[in-house]
């Protein structure tokens, strides 16, 4: 995970969807699902999010989904508040669901709270997590299974590959997975000035 933007309210969403929104779910006491009215705003968060999974911190072309941080299930009065909504990609919002604040939030995490491991590409935590949200941050990679999981390794590889077969240079690689070109960086050897000065400290 890589911070992501916290995104100023659209003009026209109260109209278009926070008030007829509410209107709903009071005609809808009963309903499991909530009228997708947001949907119209996918493309907003998608852009300004640079098309970057808020939990898995890489490029999803697919469009992506609106993940409500707090979800319908819990937190009804939030289904329609424009601060409730994160981009994801539709795997990782399925595997979210009803979590809730238990994963962290995108907004709130801060760079070098996460880094990628080579050549394996497994997420791991780094000592920069404030102690007070080490467990959560430890729960999120279990629940989104973004440390090793299959299909996350995957999305990695394919990629990581592109960078390493040369059809994707290193500033295209921290365009859609800057956690894996901050790897790649990490993992150069340090050459002239800079590594002079690096062996000084």
């Amino acid at each position: 995970m890589i911070r992501a933007p916290r995104l100023p309210e659209p003009e026209d969403f109260d109209s278009r969807a926070r008030r007829p929104g509410t209107a709903w779910l009071a005609d809808h006491p009963g309903a499991k699902r909530p009228k997708a009215l947001w949907s119209a705003y996918t493309p907003v968060l998608e852009a300004g999010y640079r098309k970057l999974c808020g939990y898995a911190a890489m490029a999803d072309f697919t469009g992506g989904t609106v993940d409500h941080y707090l979800s319908f299930k819990n937190h009804r009065a939030q289904a329609y508040e424009w601060s409730n909504y994160r981009f994801a990609s539709a795997t990782m919002n399925s595997c979210k669901r009803d979590a809730d604040d238990a994963v962290l939030d995108p907004e709130e995490v801060q760079a070098g709270w996460f880094e990628i491991v080579l050549p394996s590409l497994q997420l791991r935590l780094t000592d920069q997590i404030p102690a007070r949200l080490r467990d959560k941050a430890a729960y999120t990679l279990r629940r989104l299974r973004l440390d090793d999981g299959e299909r996350v390794i995957r999305w990695r590889q394919s990629w990581y590959q592109l960078y390493t077969e040369g059809l994707l240079d290193l500033e295209g690689l921290r365009e859609v997975a800057p956690l894996i070109a901050q790897a790649v960086e990490g993992s150069r050897p340090a050459s002239g000035v800079a590594r002079a000065a690096r062996l000084q400290r």
